[in-house]
């Protein structure tokens, strides 16, 4: 395991590091701008060293365990769908409805070999439902340093420790490719991820998490609570944009860790998001397989969200003040 790991982290460090070079041949850069939260020219597309493993990983693990071999390949068609879009949209941007359409067709490649092997159309949709939204979550939340990836890192790690077989290795391979991307974009970014990586990230973590539920669907709700950071912060302010009649899915700085971040800095946010993650894991590890009810393991998911959801306002008005008393102090200096 220990070589397989270090395997993988070496190709996400290489890989990132050419595709920087890539990027500043290109001049594939992110500009500044109010509707970013960086404040120099940055290249993108590093995530394409990610995707990389995660191809690399499908098919070593489908050589090596044939059995498994249609769920992994169709995980690797639907991975090199989402990137092949991501990468497009990189270089010249596309429409969101095209993007959203890719990623459901990937979704559902993913999903045909699990339906054929449980027959449970109940979990597929639920599975549908959740990839889908967390490969666009994962876009969404994708906009300061370091934080995609470390959350991609501790929700896989979780997942890893819960499934057994290539899906463990897999899972595995995914964080150790997540580590050799982030020196390169944590604490400083000297490469973004790009849409590239990010629809990768929450697409492999969807997929992960899906597996992860197969042997106990009954316990499946557990698994929801890492991401409750992501899915708060991105569903709480879509939601609000989407009630304004603002352009939701246009480029915008107003999720609570990009007005966060713009007081506190980005390597305090994504540190702080990171142990909150942290703390999801601990508690999915230790409450999966306790024996709880449905009853009770839907009001401690509840409970955890609406927490969230406080901690989500909590932040919206602290940083909102902050960037305002800073403001005000720059026109009186």
């Amino acid at each position: 395991m220990i070589g397989w790991l270090a395997v993988f982290f070496l190709m996400g460090a290489a890989g990132t590091w050419l595709a920087r070079r890539y990027a500043l041949q290109r001049d594939l850069v992110d500009e500044p701008g109010e509707r970013r939260s960086h404040a120099v020219r940055t290249p993108r597309g590093g995530g394409i060293a990610i995707v990389a493993v995660l191809l690399v990983a499908c098919i070593a693990l489908a050589l090596r365990e044939p059995l498994h071999a249609p769920w992994l390949t169709a995980l690797g068609v639907g991975i090199a769908m989402v990137a092949g879009v991501g990468w497009v949209d990189d270089h010249r941007p596309l429409s969101p409805w095209l993007r959203l359409s890719v990623h459901c067709l990937a979704v559902a490649v993913f999903l045909a070999p699990v339906w054929m092997a449980t027959g449970s159309l109940l979990l597929v949709v639920l599975g549908f439902g959740l990839i889908v939204t967390l490969t666009n979550v994962w876009n969404f939340m994708d906009g300061i340093n370091g934080l995609a990836a470390s959350q991609a890192v501790l929700v896989s790690a979780m997942l890893a420790l819960v499934l057994g077989g290539p899906a463990a290795a897999l899972g595995w391979a995914f964080v150790a490719g997540c580590v050799g991307f982030l020196p390169f974009n944590f604490p400083s970014a000297r490469i973004f991820m790009g849409d590239v990586g990010s629809g990768t990230l929450g697409y492999g973590v969807g997929a992960l998490m899906v597996l992860a539920a197969l042997p106990q669907p009954d316990a499946a709700g557990w698994l929801l609570l890492p991401t409750a950071p992501f899915l708060v912060d991105a569903g709480l302010t879509l939601g609000r944009r989407v009630i304004r009649g603002e352009r939701w899915w246009t480029p915008h700085v107003q999720h609570a860790y990009q007005v966060w971040a713009s007081s506190a800095g980005h390597a305090r946010v994504t540190i702080a998001y990171g142990a909150v993650t942290l703390a999801g894991g601990v508690a999915s590890l230790a409450l999966i397989g306790s024996g709880r009810g449905p009853f009770f393991m839907a009001a401690f998911v509840l409970a955890w969200y609406t927490s969230a959801a406080f901690v989500w306002l909590w932040l919206q008005r602290r940083g909102r003040g902050g960037v305002i008393a800073l403001k005000e102090k720059e026109r009186f200096e």
